[in-house]
């Protein structure tokens, strides 16, 4: 099994390698599922020491560009998307380790292991729980407000999430010193790519977001004012 160029295979904080975690197992919480030449899952893998970690694990998964004509695996691009989005102090999973290698039976064999959201359930769970209800309505504005903090930070960094559906906004309500307050994480960034233009960025993922959500129209337009407080006119002409 030979590796594909030094920059192919990346660690992060000491962390063990490939054959470690390829090794490991856990369960599956995105099952395998054959796309883009290949196949890509998800498992949830509890360490000795209770830490819980999620590993995507890959076969044959790549994506083509003008740079990488020939396929490269879509956990790099989202690799990079991770470093790049954590520089810019949007809240996205830690991560913990990324590699690939070619391998002369299966082509490209990827890993993408990140830290566990501890605490975080999808905005949906959330709302389907009553979470809205029990914290109120300033909590929820404050939910809105950081969700739109993180959005705006990301296209201010040309950053384009390209799949921004409703179900990859996670949630987490922190409740220390006696004042709760909700934290935003987006989630996916397996399309994740640079946009020329921030402007560009923020009018693919907003329109696709106000598509693939079901905000009352209440909520939206507090959404987009939230946004476009922290962000400035490039929002201009988005549907309110």
């Amino acid at each position: 099994m030979a590796v594909e160029g030094a920059n192919e295979v990346s660690a992060t904080n000491g962390q063990p390698g490939f054959e470690h975690y390829w090794q490991s197992h856990g369960e599956w919480v995105e099952e395998p599922n054959r796309r883009r030449g290949g196949e890509s899952g998800v498992q949830r893998v509890i360490l000795p020491d209770e830490r819980m970690i999620y590993v995507k694990r890959q076969v044959g998964h790549i994506y083509r560009s003008p740079l990488h004509p020939f396929g490269r695996p879509t956990v790099l691009r989202e690799r990079d998307a991770l470093r790049g989005l954590s520089k810019l102090q949007v809240r996205v999973p830690r991560l913990l380790f990324c590699g690939a290698r070619r391998d002369q039976e299966f082509g490209w064999k990827a890993l993408l292991v990140t830290a566990s959201l501890d605490g975080f359930e999808e905005i949906t769970q959330w709302y389907e729980k009553g979470g809205r209800q029990r914290y109120g309505e300033a909590l929820h504005d404050q939910l809105l407000k950081d969700l739109a903090v993180n959005l705006a930070k990301m296209h201010q960094g040309r950053w384009q999430h390209s799949c921004l559906y409703i179900k990859h906004v996670f949630v987490r309500v922190v409740e220390g010193d006696g004042v709760p307050r909700a934290e935003v994480a987006l989630l996916d960034l397996e399309k994740c790519r640079r946009r020329f233009t921030a402007a560009a960025a923020s009018q693919h993922d907003m329109k696709q977001l106000r598509r693939h959500s079901s905000f009352p129209d209440a909520d939206w337009k507090k959404l987009l004012y939230f946004y476009e407080t922290a962000f400035g006119s490039v929002v201009k002409g988005l549907e309110r």
